[in-house]
Order: structure tokens, then C-alpha cells, then sequence
């Protein structure tokens, strides 16, 4: 993914409603299961790690996230971050080139 591309996700994700939260269980099967269909849905989504209960750091949770959903973790900033994955049946978001 480009710089060009990943600023242009980021400036979709700004007005995104927070969907997924990641708190003191961790990234369980559960949280996985429900950010793939998500993705599978909308192809941007936007995350939560709880700051004061959740294990792991946002930043190791986003990776973790993208690593098990075959996705792209667009930014992390603070607490927050924002995952893409292409739907190749319906792509939703056409990336600049």
C-alpha cells in the first residue's frame, strides 16, 4: 500500500463510528471472528483497545488484528486504530493509484 493510499484511508476512517473493542480478554476468537466479518462487510473499520484492562498495547493488537483477518493496519493513534481489507467480490473503496 502506497502513502498515497493509506492517507486516503485515513481521511475515510476520520468519520467512521468505532465498531470493535478490544479489552481485557485480548484478541480472543471472538474479537477475530467478528473484525473478519466486519471487514468482510465494510473494508474499512475502526478499533478500540481499552487502555487500562486490555494486555497488549494498540499497536501489538492492530498487528495481531491484521495479521489473523489477512488485512492492513491503516494507522494507530492512541487507543484507536483503523484496519482495511479489500472485499474482492464487492470492492466498496477504490484506492488512488
Amino acid at each position: 500500500m502506497t502513502s498515497k493510499q493509506r492517507a486516503y484511508l485515513r481521511g475515510l476512517a476520520v468519520n467512521l463510528e468505532t465498531i470493535l473493542y478490544v479489552g481485557k480478554a485480548g484478541l480472543g476468537p471472538e474479537v477475530v471472528k467478528e473484525a473478519d466479518q466486519a471487514l468482510a462487510k465494510r473494508e474499512l473499520i475502526k478499533g478500540r483497545v481499552l487502555p487500562d484492562t486490555c494486555p497488549e498495547s494498540p499497536r501489538e493488537a492492530a498487528e495481531s488484528l491484521a495479521a489473523a483477518t489477512q488485512s492492513q493496519v491503516v494507522q494507530v493513534i492512541g487507543s484507536r486504530f483503523v484496519l482495511y481489507r479489500r472485499n474482492p467480490k464487492e470492492p466498496k473503496i477504490t484506492l488512488p493509484r
